[in-house]
């Protein structure tokens, strides 16, 4: 019993919002998801670095794509590069916990300023990407895969 009660309070503080760092309150807190990924994004005036689960995002994500994906609301938006993003990502691949922390970042920091809507909005920020693995069906191979006709 008391081994399930510690396994129940473990997994509650990991949800948690990190630490304030120098004793600064996070500005906005947003959540997106991809695929099977969640991440969870705060901001906090700062100068404009981005960690992902305690590394840079640069050390976390090694391909382009992945690093475009979260650079892009500092493309957008000017008010982007006053803020230190902190990300919690967990769940999926690489690619799409890219892409559900752009779309974090992205409402965060419309959280923090609706006026950011329009060009957040023309970015294709705001845009939530709903594809999903679609499950197999019974009496076929895959989703939509069959097995092999035989005609004799």
């Amino acid at each position: 019993m008391k081994k399930a009660e510690e396994k129940k309070e473990q997994k509650t503080v990991s949800k948690v919002a990190p630490k304030a760092k120098k004793g600064l309150a996070p500005a906005s807190h947003g959540v997106g998801r991809r695929k099977s990924s969640v991440a969870r994004v705060w901001l906090r005036k700062g100068s404009g670095a981005v960690t992902i689960n305690g590394l840079d995002y640069k050390k976390y994500f090694v391909t382009l794509l992945s690093r475009q994906n979260i650079e892009a609301p500092f493309r957008a938006s000017q008010e982007a590069n006053h803020f230190d993003v902190d990300v919690n990502v967990c769940g999926g691949g690489k690619q799409s916990q890219s892409g559900a922390a752009k779309l974090g970042f992205a409402r965060a920091l419309l959280k923090y300023d609706d006026s950011l809507r329009s060009v957040l909005r023309n970015a294709g920020l705001l845009t939530v990407d709903s594809r999903v693995k679609e499950r197999k069906k019974p009496g076929q191979k895959a989703a939509r895969r069959k097995f092999q006709f035989v005609k004799r």
